[in-house]
């Protein structure tokens, strides 16, 4: 869209509150599935902070959608990742480019490369998907019968070898929960090894011939 259009002028003003917004809501799940014995009144607290900033994303959307003048069939098909975070919002720190692009517009600083770019996305979206992943999938495991997943610690290890695609299998999901949690960060780890892989081989091919354009032609 047009960077004047009122679409583009409340997405870079909204941008940088709302990835706050997600982090507080990140922590909040975070404190809910983690702390033992949490008190009820904390516990209270968690869902209220979990709903009131749910609603906050669900409003933002509701915004998007009027603001960019689509029907909504095309609206969440051309805006896939704002339909996926407002119906998983743990997933919503995974909007790292449209944050820095609403950073570069505000301070005007030089942008990073294309190359650059994509692997320090990947590398970031990464760590919050395998966090955010890991807490998920512990909150179904725990307790379980006949889970393997005993700790906070097995979850972010059962993590690590889900997106890298290792999967040494010691440790599985035993609830549907967990399991479908497995398959979306099984092709969320492959999209995203895949971007790194392919930026990074696109960087040393694009090195490597201007290394032989530099060279004098042989006599």
């Amino acid at each position: 869209m047009d960077d004047d259009s009122p679409y583009a002028r409340w997405e870079q003003r909204t941008e940088i509150p709302l990835f706050l917004a997600s982090l507080i809501f990140l922590a909040a799940y975070a404190a809910r599935v983690l702390t033992v014995d949490m008190t009820p009144v904390w516990r209270s607290v968690c869902w209220v902070t979990l709903l009131s900033l749910w609603l906050l994303f669900a409003g933002d959307y509701v915004v998007r959608w009027h603001l960019s003048g689509q029907r909504f069939p095309h609206f969440a098909r051309t805006h896939f990742l704002h339909t996926v975070v407002v119906i998983l919002p743990l997933l919503r720190p995974l909007r790292i480019v449209p944050l820095y692009d609403a950073v570069q517009h505000r301070q005007g600083a030089p942008r990073l490369s294309l190359h650059a770019r994509v692997i320090a996305y990947a590398s970031l979206s990464t760590l919050l998907l395998g966090f955010a992943g890991a807490l998920a999938v512990y909150q179904q495991e725990r307790g379980a019968p006949g889970a393997t997943m005993r700790t906070f610690g097995d979850a972010v290890w059962w993590a690590a070898e889900t997106i890298s695609t290792v999967g040494y299998g010691d440790i599985t999901p035993v609830t549907t929960g967990g399991r479908a949690i497995a398959m979306g960060m099984m092709a969320g780890g492959l999209a995203l090894l895949g971007a790194v892989t392919g930026s990074f081989s696109s960087w040393l091919l694009q090195i490597f011939s201007h290394e032989s354009d530099k060279r004098p032609p042989e006599s």
